[in-house]
């Protein structure tokens, strides 16, 4: 079995918490991980009388010291078993708590914290494939590819010995985004089409549309255009009318044909996807795509209700990560309504908050459209391959389709 990596280059294991999180809930965090990765790692009948008698009432006056909220303390206590009943804890019920605890820090953007609950959820379970996947995938979020690498690794071998296919495919899937990350198109491709095949053979409906999706983001950078069509009518027909991720297909298949020059059916669709979304940073990007679309479809108040809901998130910005992209949108829309004032205006935020942002891809574009709009030139739009016209309105029409009827529910 590949061996993984435990912790980050932290000169102290679990280090990392202790400066994520301060004080003595960041203590507590750090002690029950310590603990915890004590207990997996000793041999069952030698884990009687492992810890000092008085461990398990020192842990339960951290608890109350530390005023954890609730569904976090559930985690903690449940993962104390090991303090107060070390020969008799369960493997599955300490990995459930040390898990819960892990999700309760990834949903508060802790990482460090996460990825370490994680690991010692691992560790309690280590023939577990799908707690070593999550410990690759938090490991990747928080940018450490290296260790998120040898845990999918892991996660594909305890999968193919427990017979766990789906924690087998997802594995797979996970080390396609980290070589897509990388920027290695070859080797992600290849990953992900060994996670669409086992999905298929395990007949894994989700995990097969997940797969499919992710090829046709690399079909787009690295294939012609009929090929990533292909593979997005591929990816709905995987995940139905009603797969939660169905929105998010959507929408990267509307940008791709946007960037085709097929602005009436990427409209379409960006209008559509645009009542899913709760996450203000993807609903931010959506409206600007929305005025991008209308502004090269000649749509100017579709335009003008998709400027509105940007600027109207001003004060949010610069928590955004995607705010400078949603202008740089808006720039070209206006540019093509040749709306001088308003393009200007929008590269001129774009490039500001790009600078700030360090998103320097942003920041180029921005001014490029900047000096075409001071020489009161539009943009240079795509043209569209007349072939594909009507596949492209057929499944532009699925997905609106799709999600208006789900939206109506």
């Amino acid at each position: 079995m590949p061996p993984a990596l435990m912790h980050g280059g932290e000169s102290l294991e679990g280090a990392q918490v202790l400066e994520e999180v301060q004080g003595p809930l960041g203590l507590l965090l750090w002690e029950t991980y310590r603990d915890v990765a004590l207990w997996a790692t000793t041999q069952p009948d030698e884990r009687d009388g492992l810890f000092a008698s008085g461990a398990a009432a020192a842990r339960k006056a951290s608890m109350e010291a530390a005023s954890a909220e609730p569904a976090l303390e559930r985690g903690l206590r449940g993962a104390s078993v090991v303090l107060t009943d070390p020969a008799g804890a369960q493997e599955q019920d300490v990995m459930a708590a040390c898990r819960q605890a892990a999700d309760w820090a990834e949903q508060r953007g802790l990482l460090s914290t996460a990825v370490t609950l994680a690991t010692a959820a691992a560790l309690a379970s280590p023939a577990n494939a799908a707690a070593a996947f999550r410990v690759g995938q938090i490991a990747r979020r928080h940018n450490q590819g290296a260790r998120a690498e040898t845990w999918f690794r892991r996660a594909v071998g305890l999968g193919r010995q427990a017979k766990d296919w789906a924690s087998y495919s997802e594995a797979f899937l996970g080390l396609g985004n980290l070589y897509k990350l990388r920027g290695n198109y070859p080797a992600a491709r290849r990953f992900l089409i060994r996670g669409l095949r086992a999905a298929r053979r395990h007949a894994l409906r989700d995990i097969q549309g997940r797969a499919l999706h992710d090829l046709f983001t690399i079909a787009v950078e690295t294939s012609p255009p009929a090929e990533a069509q292909e593979l997005a009518r591929l990816a709905f027909r995987a995940y139905g009318p009603r797969h939660p991720k169905l929105p998010a297909l959507a929408h990267d298949v509307a940008y791709f044909w946007m960037s085709q020059g097929r602005f009436e059916p990427a409209l379409e669709v960006f209008r559509a996807v645009l009542p899913h979304l709760n996450d203000p940073n993807e609903r931010i990007i959506c409206s600007g795509n929305v005025g991008r679309a209308a502004g090269a479809t000649g749509e100017r108040a579709v335009f003008d209700e998709a400027w509105e809901q940007v600027w109207g998130a001003a004060g949010e910005w610069d928590k955004l990560p995607l705010a400078a992209q949603a202008q740089l949108e808006l720039a070209h829309g206006a540019s093509s309504l040749r709306d001088w004032g308003r393009a200007e205006r929008a590269a001129e935020s774009a490039r500001e908050l790009g600078q700030r942002k360090s998103a320097g891809g942003v920041v180029i574009e921005s001014e490029a459209v900047l000096d075409a709009v001071r020489r009161k030139r539009g943009p240079e739009q795509p043209t569209a391959e007349p072939a594909a016209a009507e596949d492209t309105q057929d499944l532009a029409a699925d997905f609106v389709r799709s999600l208006r009827t789900v939206a109506a529910r």
